[in-house]
């Protein structure tokens, strides 16, 4: 795992320095873990959701190769990178969703990560974005341990990585975000 680790590092900062073929490279190394990521997402989505993993992986992609100026730190800064701009995609497409159907609402957002996941939510992924853009707003750092726990399904040692903070830290910071989006979303 490492050699792959240090693999991906090799390749985003040959990005980094402009080499237009690195993202090419990259894409295999990274594409089971970004699969990974999405489908997470959907696990406990309803069936019949419009935007599937695959799709959302993809539409990922052509936001990377639109990137000119990138200036990743290691592997970890680019799947945090990943977890945010996928949170932006399916907010993007939830707000195309309600602005095309007027009325019938979004699909709702599973929030396992913030609730028992045996109880149902009807919160929709722009309640939740909203609701995360206020708490940005407050904490920005806790806000963002959310957003990659809710919209990423990543874990406290994988947000540890990104942030490049403890384990610790991200578990108090997510246990005060998730108390905060409790209220916030009065769930």
């Amino acid at each position: 795992m490492t050699n792959t680790n240090d693999e991906i590092t090799r390749l985003l900062a040959e990005w980094n320095e402009g080499d237009e073929t690195a993202l090419e490279r990259l894409m295999p190394r990274v594409i089971d873990e970004l699969r990974r990521i999405a489908a997470r997402y959907f696990e406990r989505e309803p069936p019949g959701h419009t935007l599937q993993p695959t799709a959302l992986v993809n539409e990922l992609y052509l936001r990377l190769v639109g990137r000119r100026r990138v200036s990743w730190k290691n592997r970890a800064h680019f799947f945090g990178f990943a977890a945010q701009s996928m949170r932006r995609i399916l907010v993007d497409h939830a707000r195309y969703r309600n602005a095309s159907i007027r009325g019938e609402g979004v699909h709702p957002l599973s929030l396992d990560a913030i609730q028992d996941p045996e109880a149902p939510t009807n919160l929709g992924v722009l309640e939740v974005d909203s609701a995360l853009k206020r708490l940005a707003e407050l904490d920005s750092r806790q806000a963002r341990v959310a957003e990659m726990r809710i919209f990423a399904g990543l874990n406290h040692v994988e947000i540890a990585e990104v942030l490049e903070v403890t384990s610790r830290t991200v578990k108090r910071d997510w246990r005060d975000a998730r108390l905060w989006l409790h209220r916030e979303l009065e769930i």
